[in-house]
């Protein structure tokens, strides 16, 4: 199968997110540019008018005031030094309106009307007195009436200045207002797109990335797990496909090889049970007398076929419950007297190691709900393995206790053997799969526990390990208690 091309992979994703990001805070920062720009150039025409026209016009009221006072002294005293002070003052108030004139003229500042009233009528003025003799100094002297109207549009410009001075002191104040809330919100919306994008991407990272995990630990479990779904197109979405594939081929592998061990195990059963019946015959003496090494040869035959029996029957069982076949005939029964029926069979195997049995009594055991035959088995499997891991003069120990919920009673199998290694804990429960140690040491193909497994799972139970090394093991498992009425 082709697996599909993503239409916007994770390193796109990631470039959208990263554009809308910088789309987002460069936006912001430009509308806090233009805001500044507009602050900078409100303060500008502060500074370079406002503020120089308020100085001009203060200096130039002075003036208009001393070339009162400095007329009126030299028409009352006739003293020259009065003249002199008389034309300073009228020189720098010429000066000052002229500087006022070139702000329009020379800077493009644009100024108010009233000063080019002013300059009218001051000019009107001095263009009067140029007929008078020049000994009557009639050029020096103004009117109070004159000088008061001068004062008056000097004032008025003053006020219009001030106003124009406060409109942009409330305008700055306003676009700092402005930026600083353009600047939150844009703060806001970077932070929350931020945070939006990051949320959306782990997710959709971690989602599939969980499900493939789970996935792979189904397989490792040797579980039946239904096929990822794929919810997007990327990277991700190949990886899941490809998983899915590859969980498709290894069903299909394990099913060819259940179906090849299950039709080889059925094919090969019957003449090995012919050939041990026969090897009995003989072993009996229906067909002649034998002598005793004979016989002993015989019975170590009859011995070895029957192990390889058990072990075809192993491979049955084991191809039953894969293919669903697996039948439960479930009934009350007391665990505590299944475990006993086990230890009683296993007894004479314990002896010849010195082992014994030891079981840890609980008062107030319930009845459990299940197939006692089929527990049975579960029984043997793990009191047999114990017995094969554990040392000469060992104790296992047996324990049988309702748990917590009482919905459940929980058996426990504890041995003194050599442990578990905890990457191992989850494998052993595999079909074929073999410890270190037992594949050493031990006789086995590592069907017993997954036959135990694929028990207790039918009945709705649960089976475990807890292992310490050079401590040895527990085995726990869980059935149901029977239900009253």
């Amino acid at each position: 199968m082709k697996l599909m091309r993503p239409v916007l992979g994770i390193r796109g994703k990631l470039f959208v997110w990263f554009c809308f990001f910088i789309a987002i805070f460069y936006g912001t920062i430009l509308v806090l540019f233009l805001n500044i720009k507009q602050i900078v150039n409100i303060s500008e025409n502060l500074v370079s008018k406002n503020y120089e026209i308020a100085d001009i016009s203060d200096n130039m009221i002075k003036n208009l005031l001393s070339m009162e006072e400095f007329g009126k002294k030299y028409a009352l005293l006739k003293k020259n030094d009065y003249i002199v002070l008389l034309e300073k003052a009228t020189t720098q108030f010429e000066t000052n309106l002229e500087d006022i004139l070139k702000m329009e003229s020379k800077r493009g500042i644009a100024i108010s009307d009233e000063w080019k009233r002013l300059s009218e009528s001051y000019n009107n003025v001095v263009e009067s007195f140029s007929a008078y003799p020049s000994n009557r100094y009639p050029s020096t002297l103004f009117s109070e009436d004159q000088i008061n109207e001068w004062i008056g549009l000097l004032s008025k410009i003053r006020h219009e200045n001030e106003e124009n001075m406060g409109a942009s002191t409330r305008k700055l104040n306003s676009l700092g207002q402005i930026s600083a809330r353009n600047s939150l919100i844009g703060l806001g919306i970077s932070t929350a797109i931020g945070i939006i994008g990051i949320f959306f991407l782990s997710y959709s990272m971690i989602r599939p990335l969980r499900e493939l995990i789970k996935g792979i630990r189904s397989v490792s479990r040797s579980q039946r797990s239904a096929p990822i779904k794929i919810r997007s197109s990327d990277e991700f979405g190949e990886l899941a496909h490809a998983f899915n594939e590859m969980s498709e081929q290894l069903r299909e592998e394990e099913r060819m090889r259940s179906d090849f061990i299950s039709m080889l195990s059925h094919e090969i059963r019957t003449p090995l049970t012919s050939t041990r019946e026969s090897v009995n015959m003989i072993a009996e003496e229906v067909m002649g007398s034998i002598n005793e090494r004979q016989r002993k040869f015989l019975e170590i035959a009859s011995m070895e076929i029957g192990r390889i029996c058990d072990l075809m029957n192993h491979l049955m069982n084991v191809s039953r419950m894969e293919t669903s076949v697996l039948k439960l005939y479930k009934r009350p029964f007391n665990a505590l007297e299944l475990a006993e029926s086990s230890m009683r069979h296993l007894e004479p195997i314990a002896e010849k190691s010195n082992i014994r049995f030891e079981v840890v009594e609980h008062k107030n055991i319930p009845e459990t709900m299940g197939d006692p035959d089929h527990l049975q088995r579960v029984f043997h499997n793990l009191l047999d393995n114990a017995i094969k891991f554990s040392g000469r003069g060992s104790v296992i120990k047996i324990e049988i206790k309702p748990d917590k919920t009482d919905k459940n009673v929980i058996v426990a199998v504890s041995d003194n053997g050599p442990g578990i290694p905890e990457e191992e804990r989850l494998l052993i429960f595999n079909k074929y799969y073999q410890t270190k140690e037992s594949r050493e040491h031990m006789d086995g193909v590592g069907l017993g526990l997954n036959i135990s497994k694929s028990i207790i799972k039918a009945h709705n139970g649960d089976i475990w390990v807890e292992s310490k090394i050079d401590e040895g093991s527990t085995f726990y498992f869980t059935i149901p208690v029977e239900k009253k009425g």
